[in-house]
């Protein structure tokens, strides 16, 4: 039961680690941690509240990330050495056979490659609310409890994310 609980987390969790990081081994890191850390923790716990907990710990495992990150950078600034830049993901590139018109799938790739980017560019908190409520379809309780706040603050964050990432989507209809 456990094994297909995290199946079915995965992927979604693999999207959101990777918006907050913006790189793919970061991403794949923080969800194995996420993983482990869940089942030492809560595989006792009953099956209805494992969903919040798992991304109780995914948010908790990505501020860890952010931390680390923000102290490594002041470190290698402070050295005088740059971060080292990420490829791009080959597998970005590859055409989608599933679509047999090619001017839909460019729209479309387009359109997913301006909300990734807005998403990625959304505050952190922002994100997070976003993608817990929006993606994850989390209710306001649920998702101030993964956050540790209060469910006004999620409202906030939340609302700020949407009005952001409506302003970019209008910003290429128009």
């Amino acid at each position: 039961m456990m094994n297909r609980f995290l199946a079915e987390v995965e992927r979604r969790a693999f999207q959101m680690a990777k918006f907050a990081t913006g790189h793919r081994d970061e991403a794949l890191d923080l969800v194995q941690e996420t993983m482990l850390q869940f089942v030492r923790r809560y595989s006792l716990r009953p099956r209805q509240e494992w969903k919040v907990l798992f991304y109780r710990v995914l948010r908790s495992r990505i501020t860890d990330w952010y931390r680390r990150t923000f102290v490594r950078r002041k470190i290698l600034a402070w050295l005088g050495r740059p971060e080292e830049e990420d490829a791009e993901d080959p597998l970005q590139s590859l055409p989608d056979t599933g679509n047999p018109n090619p001017s839909d799938h460019v729209i479309r790739q387009e359109e997913r490659g301006l909300l990734e980017k807005g998403i990625r560019a959304l505050p952190p908190r922002q994100q997070q609310a976003f993608l817990l409520r929006a993606w994850e379809g989390m209710d306001l309780k649920q998702t101030a409890f993964i956050m540790k706040c209060s469910e006004g603050s999620v409202k906030t964050h939340y609302s700020r994310a949407v009005h952001t990432l409506r302003a970019l989507l209008e910003g290429i209809y128009s």
